[in-house]
């Protein structure tokens, strides 16, 4: 009987069977490099799938040992893994450095870290569970890039080819001499496991005297200045200075290298995946250390409130009401779910959660208030008068009372904006109703919001919010 028969068997309790079906498949039949850093969203799309239940699906046979999660700092560049880590804890640089674009870059969870899924080698071992063993255009593949760098298939090593003039594996502690023609181009000498690079802007009258060039690769991501050769011969001196192996390449910045990193994907960000309800649920607070500051650049805050829950208790009893309020949580939390949203938490009668993009959050708040007014309806009571408001911006990323939190200007922002609003109101600002798909939601059901300007305590200056009816 196969050995992973009863993890898969565990799976099903808890995921859709399609989608462990085709996990399974993936698992079982695909070549080792389709199960490296596995791109959930490109699987979901490849297979057929619901994206949100794609991502739940491998959150839970992480948790069950199938997979291994990675969380990888991405250069917004080129594409490249900067730094790859078991867990976001580990996350704790204040700047990253590619040495292919020459670049410095603060990290955001944003599109700077992706999250990706690499089967377990107790499930099924893989090349790449030893990538210092990997063929080299194999490490580029699986290793170098991230998930979101859509390299070609069938041919994609035919197109290497006609950007690498040489290339070797360099042991640790070794030395070697590389000799080549320089053409009239811009050329890179470019090695992945230690992130260096060094640029050589190859121009002027072509020359028969050979030029020499030393280069040490060692792990301190050094910035060397570009130099300037002619055309013509290039005796290159390489010294490995690191205990693993290198692979240095000689490459030529062409048309062919900027097609080959130009298509891209969209990948699972950091972001999203900390405002995933079954993440949450799984790993509550084993995400971000509790000295961490992790900065998203762009989420979306819902919170909700209801009104009138004195009176209700006075009304209806503490027992009976308090199992109205738990009744009216379990169905907001569904929806939150539903929209790829999570609850960060609940306080008092009020729930306060996080989406990736405005337009969830205002599909969303749309739901709860139709939700609301059914359940009513059904009860023959107006009991349950929900008032909601949205805010988008920046914020901060925390560990707050052993939980994963959020702190922020736009978190006060989103708060105070629901305190606005009165029974069964939707308020949204501005940054909110700007975003196309947000306003999309809104034109379709032929809604128009409408405009105030209102000063918010703690906020110096007026800002627009906008009544959803």
């Amino acid at each position: 009987m196969d050995d992973t028969q009863p993890l898969f068997g565990v799976l099903r309790q808890s995921v859709q069977p399609n989608i462990v079906d085709a996990i399974e498949r993936l698992v079982h039949q695909a070549p080792d490099r389709k199960l490296c850093r596995v791109n959930v969203l490109a699987f979901a799309a490849s297979e057929g799938l619901d994206e949100e239940q794609t991502i739940n699906g491998f959150l839970h046979a992480s948790s069950l040992g199938i997979f291994d999660m990675s969380w990888n700092v991405l250069c917004p560049g080129c594409g490249g893994v900067l730094d790859a880590n078991t867990s976001l804890k580990t996350v704790q640089s204040d700047e990253y450095t590619c040495a292919l674009c020459a670049a410095g870059y603060e990290p955001t969870l944003d599109e700077m870290v992706e999250v990706t899924f690499t089967v377990s080698p107790r499930v099924r071992h893989i090349e790449a569970h030893d990538p210092h063993l990997l063929p080299p255009l194999e490490y580029f593949r699986q290793i170098y890039w991230g998930s979101g760098v859509d390299l070609p298939e069938e041919d994609f090593e035919a197109k290497v080819d006609d950007i690498i003039l040489e290339s070797l594996e360099l042991p640790p502690g070794e030395k070697a001499v590389l000799v080549l023609q320089l053409p009239a181009d811009f050329v890179i000498i470019f090695e992945p496991v230690t992130h260096s690079a060094q640029f050589i802007d190859v121009k002027g009258e072509p020359t028969r005297e050979r030029q020499s060039l030393s280069l040490v690769f060692d792990r301190l991501h050094r910035n060397n200045e570009t130099l300037t050769l002619r055309p013509g011969p290039l005796r290159i001196a390489l010294e490995n200075h690191t205990d693993v192996r290198v692979l240095p390449s000689v490459c030529v910045a062409n048309e062919g290298l900027h097609a080959l990193l130009g298509h891209r994907r969209p990948f699972l960000t950091a972001k999203r995946l900390l405002s995933n309800q079954t993440f949450r649920d799984i790993y509550r607070t084993d995400t971000i250390d509790v000295d961490q500051r992790l900065k998203i650049t762009s989420l979306t805050f819902l919170f909700t409130d209801l009104r009138g829950s004195t009176e209700l208790y006075e009304r209806v009893g503490d027992l009976a009401a308090f199992d109205l309020v738990r009744l009216h949580f379990g169905i907001l939390n569904d929806i939150v779910s539903a929209e790829a949203g999570a609850v960060v938490k609940t306080i008092g009668d009020a729930v306060m959660a996080t989406f990736p993009t405005p337009d969830r959050a205002v599909s969303a708040a749309m739901r709860m208030r139709e939700a609301m007014l059914k359940l009513n309806g059904e009860r023959g009571s107006e009991d349950l008068l929900l008032k909601i408001g949205i805010h988008e911006g920046p914020c901060i990323a925390v560990n707050l009372n052993e939980r994963q939190d959020y702190f922020g200007q736009t978190v006060n922002i989103a708060s105070r904006v629901q305190h606005l609003a009165t029974s069964r109101e939707i308020f949204a600002t501005g940054s909110v109703l700007d975003d196309p798909r947000a306003s999309d939601i809104l034109t379709r059901r032929g809604l128009t919001p409408q405009s105030q300007n209102v000063m918010l305590r703690g906020i110096s200056d007026e800002i627009s919010v906008y009544t959803i009816p």
